[in-house]
């Protein structure tokens, strides 16, 4: 009879368990340059806006670009199915606990409208802009040339899980990335994943962008409700492992953007120093004064008519976007001027760019956020708030 055998547990580090180490060199603040380049545009800012109905609008894709970063629109949201989007998602912000669930599937079965986005997109384009915008890999086949034809410059396939192999009832196959990454005539990036092999799959199509994260966002429940998700730190760690491999294989270089469980300016440049070349962030945005959720932020799959996957949490209001990306900022506890902070950590390790940053030492250090902190957490200040 064969020996059982014992299934062997990998360790993986989340973002709040890794601490960035400083090294023997500083520089002015002034000096290091936080730009990325993602799908062939350089971004000063390296921060995207979550393709979130509480996070993305045209106005705030546009305040946000012109501030240096990059916004997604949902072009599978309300945005894209109602012409006065504002009313209904005053009505997902007042809704009770009780019946936010229902309500939004409700909200969300009505078709989304070609006519709309190609409103939207223009909208966007008006604001001289980077104009983005995401879809399901059920319809990106339908709404990716539309939206490229409209003028989008970039095409995000997004998902929970996404991988290069899919098995469906009766030889169903699914999308085939690598031919719709051809056939696009703009950039296409996929998301999300959390694992090297994966990373390297698809990248080999052909893609110009992966996004590293599974279950960690804030309103986020894919984790409670699937059991799946690799903690940031090893995700994005594994998944920058995986872009330099294929580097070395194609003298082609993918960047890979952590998307989810970053809440505050230190949380990004951790990431940053994992490898990753920027960050999507939804929560951090949904805060701001412009955002189109009135005070609360949801996820994609929030609404999903058979399982929901995603809360809708209540996350107030701040201050303004230019406060949270260029500040000053009126808070300690890293909400706010998120400019302002990556540059000082980046000078503070001594790291005068992105690809210094990404050599950046890490020790992982599980008393990070308790240590020394007994009178902010009793008293719900600074890191505790």
């Amino acid at each position: 009879m064969a020996k059982a055998t014992q299934k062997e547990f990998k360790r993986a580090y989340g973002l709040n368990e890794i601490a960035l180490v400083p090294t023997n060199l500083t520089i002015d603040p002034e000096l290091p340059d936080i730009s990325t380049k993602i799908a062939g545009f350089t971004l000063d800012f390296p921060v995207i806006a979550s393709a979130m109905d509480s996070v993305v609008n045209p106005k705030t894709a546009i305040e946000i670009g012109k501030r240096g970063g990059l916004a997604v629109l949902n072009i599978e949201g309300v945005q894209t199915r109602y012409e006065n989007p504002e009313k209904i998602l005053k009505e997902i912000a007042s809704v009770s606990k009780a019946d936010y669930v229902s309500h939004m599937q409700e909200v969300y079965k009505k078709p989304v409208k070609e006519a709309l986005i190609i409103k939207r997109i223009k909208e966007i384009k008006a604001g001289g802009v980077i104009v983005a915008v995401s879809g399901t890999p059920q319809h990106a086949a339908k709404l990716g040339p539309l939206a490229a034809e409209a003028g989008a410059d970039m095409f995000l396939i997004q998902v929970t899980v996404i991988s290069t192999k899919f098995k469906g009832k009766n030889g169903f196959t699914g999308l085939d990335l690598t031919q719709f990454v051809k056939d696009m005539p703009i950039p296409v990036l996929l998301g999300n994943t959390t694992t090297a092999e994966v990373t390297l799959d698809l990248m080999r199509t052909g893609v110009e962008g992966i996004f590293v994260g599974i279950g960690p966002g804030a309103a986020c429940t894919t984790r409670g409700v699937l059991g799946i998700g690799v903690p940031m730190a090893s995700a994005i760690s594994d998944c920058a492992a995986a872009r330099d491999e294929y580097q070395e294989e194609s003298g082609r270089y993918v960047p890979i953007i952590a998307d989810g469980g970053i809440v505050n300016s230190g949380d990004i440049c951790k990431s940053l120093a994992c490898g990753a070349d920027a960050v999507m962030i939804g929560s951090p945005f949904a805060k701001s004064k412009e955002a189109p959720g009135f005070g609360f932020h949801w996820g994609m799959a929030t609404p999903n008519a058979v399982l929901p996957r995603g809360a809708r949490v209540e996350v107030g209001t701040i201050a303004s976007l230019q406060e949270i990306i260029d500040g000053p900022s009126n808070s300690d506890d890293g909400s706010q001027n998120f400019k302002g902070a990556i540059k000082t950590c980046f000078a503070t390790l001594g790291a005068s760019n992105m690809k210094e940053m990404h050599d950046t030492p890490i020790i992982v250090a599980p008393s990070l956020l308790t240590e020394g902190k007994i009178y902010q957490k009793a008293q719900n200040l600074g890191m505790y708030k």
